[in-house]
């Protein structure tokens, strides 16, 4: 490799890492300990993406849930978007707790019950039947 193409390399992990990503966009929530079980105690509805950065299935996932809430304004009024980040959390009981099997696991939960999981799906309309479920 020569010094002109390690510079546009650099110059363009720069630029990529400068885009915020679209969960922040859609309306997600970084997840910290307690957020969850707080939200539910509040009797709200929680969606939760255990997603992992550099895994494509969840970007997949997010592109889907992204265009859905886009197209409904509805969820985010409704629902509480979390977002747990798999390379840091996969011990911890936020997963452990609740039985995650992998990363690009959705899962929806409404006070003590889980409403419904997505194990790595991508289609649309298994995305948005899972979504709707929160409308109810």
């Amino acid at each position: 490799m020569n010094r002109r193409e390690l510079i546009v390399g650099f110059g363009t992990l720069g630029v990529l890492t400068a885009v915020p990503s679209a969960y922040s966009a859609a309306g997600f929530v970084d997840y910290s300990p307690g957020l969850i079980d707080s939200e539910l105690a509040k009797g709200k509805t929680v969606f939760v993406d255990y997603a992992a950065t550099w895994c494509g299935t969840c970007r997949r996932q997010e592109r889907v849930i992204s265009e859905l809430m886009g197209e409904n304004p509805q969820y985010a009024q409704s629902m509480v978007f979390v977002r747990v980040d798999w390379d840091t959390y996969r011990s911890a009981s936020v997963v452990t707790g609740r039985k995650i099997p992998r990363r690009s696991t959705l899962i929806l939960l409404k006070g003590d019950a889980e409403l419904g999981r997505i194990v790595a799906g991508t289609a649309r309309s298994e995305i948005k039947q899972l979504m709707d479920m929160g409308l109810a």
